[in-house]
């Protein structure tokens, strides 16, 4: 018996949950206290509003660019369907200033597959991820600029290893480009939830492409953002890329400009140790360079500031 409890004791220490106490800690830093804190997880960059976050981002994707064409290399990114003003930018940038974009490697994050684990119509931009990328990213770029169809990677059912195979055949990733969810998902990469079994961070990171039954919380949060709440609106399943892909990277950029939905994952995300718990944190220990890109008020948090009844 106390052989048994020790192990599971190990166990929680291997997915390092936490605490109450460790997460009201860290809402309750003032804003502007928290550049100053030591032990930071991640580099934090702060602007006024979602506008000048997502202006910023899109700008140093056109330059990144711009300077491996210069190199004679590939560029190579994880990209995700949301959010997606970013492209914006670097759509306009592309076509005005003639960027070629041929030498361009982009494993997009997810796809959506309906509840049989099936995939969805493209040409559904509401419920193909493939089809909001068609339109907000890949239809607006000059056909003798634009990405090779063989190099627009989206994970597949029917050819499930085929990314992880092509990363490490590439050489790996540059750039992860990456929104988060507020339960800390990266693309599907959620929390586990199931009591029948564990995984430890060390697991996890080594997770490659999979199909994923999607959380609850997740279902109800994209519902929200997207379609007034109305719940079979989403795809109850999916298919993402796992942590693999993304730990090959060079740096990781968390685009997280939505306000107060994100404000408490983004201070674990700067103080955490690696969690299951909290995917998004496990990133910072296997990728050299992870910068968190905000706003104002996503950084900021209610529990730092005296408050008096609802």
């Amino acid at each position: 018996m106390v052989s048994k409890l020790y192990i599971r004791e190990e166990a929680d220490l291997e997915t390092n949950r936490l605490t109450k106490d460790e997460i009201f800690k860290w809402c309750s830093i003032p804003k502007e206290e928290l550049q100053n804190q030591e032990g930071l997880k991640v580099k934090m960059e702060v602007r006024r509003d979602k506008a000048a976050v997502m202006t910023e981002l899109g700008h140093m994707m056109a330059d990144e660019v711009i300077e491996h064409n210069r190199l004679g290399i590939p560029t190579k990114w994880v990209l995700p369907a949301g959010p997606t003003e970013e492209y914006d930018i670097f759509v306009e940038r592309v076509n005005s200033e003639r960027i070629s974009l041929k030498n361009l490697w982009i494993f997009h994050m997810d796809e959506f597959l309906d509840w049989e684990g099936r995939p969805l119509p493209v040409a559904d931009t509401y419920e193909s991820l493939e089809g909001t990328m068609n339109a907000c990213f890949y239809e607006r770029i000059d056909a003798e600029l634009n990405v090779p169809e063989k190099q627009r990677i989206w994970p597949r059912i029917n050819d499930i290893d085929y990314p992880d195979e092509l990363c490490e055949k590439l050489g790996g990733i540059d750039t992860v480009w990456a929104g988060i969810g507020a339960t800390g998902l990266v693309a599907f990469n959620e929390a586990p939830r199931s009591y029948c079994y564990r995984l430890t961070v060390e697991e996890y990171a080594k997770g490659k492409t999979r199909i994923v039954e999607l959380n609850d919380d997740s279902l109800i949060a994209m519902s929200q953002r997207s379609f007034g709440c109305c719940l079979d609106r989403i795809p109850p399943k999916a298919i993402t890329l796992g942590f693999k892909i993304m730990l090959s990277a060079k740096r990781c950029i968390y685009m997280v400009a939505t306000g107060s939905w994100k404000q408490t994952v983004c201070r674990i995300l700067l103080f955490s140790e690696p969690t299951v718990e909290y995917p998004v944190t496990i990133i910072p220990k296997y990728v050299p360079d992870v910068t968190l890109y905000t706003t104002d008020e996503t950084i900021d948090h209610p529990m730092s500031h005296e408050t008096k009844g609802w």
